[in-house]
């Protein structure tokens, strides 16, 4: 998708949003229970897109009907390098339905998490404005 992949690459959250189903389930790679709506998925984009550093995406796959796609991504968090996969379904009006990130090793895992946990109360607050 490479709308998407632009959109992160550029940092442009607005762009990313566009991008997105109103209802997007978002599932990611540190959290059991997944998140659903647009507010509170690019609440916790924007923060990721802060923790990332030297963030890029390497390879691109999609789908025969071009409605799933998977994006293989190097980042590091801190001192600890990760890769990634991010997995987006698309809906009937080619708007991002579904997306699910995937992080390894444990190592940088954690350090995702630890990271994000640090921001948990403004990705909160950043979920609430975009709610209004």
């Amino acid at each position: 998708m490479r709308a998407f992949r632009a959109a992160v690459e550029a940092r442009d959250i607005d762009a990313v949003g566009a991008l997105l189903a109103d209802e997007v389930v978002f599932t990611s790679p540190v959290v059991f229970e997944p998140y659903s709506g647009r507010p509170i998925t690019l609440a916790i984009l924007r923060a990721v897109i802060d923790v990332f550093e030297d963030f890029r995406y390497v390879r691109a796959y999609a789908s025969e009907d071009g409605r799933d796609h998977a994006l293989h991504f190097t980042a590091r968090v801190g001192d600890r390098t990760l890769d990634g996969c991010d997995f987006l379904h698309l809906d009937d009006e080619g708007r991002i339905d579904r997306m699910t990130v995937m992080v390894r090793p444990l190592s940088g895992a954690n350090a995702l998490a630890k990271a994000m946990g640090a921001r948990l109360a403004d990705i909160a607050e950043d979920a609430e404005r975009r709610s209004a």
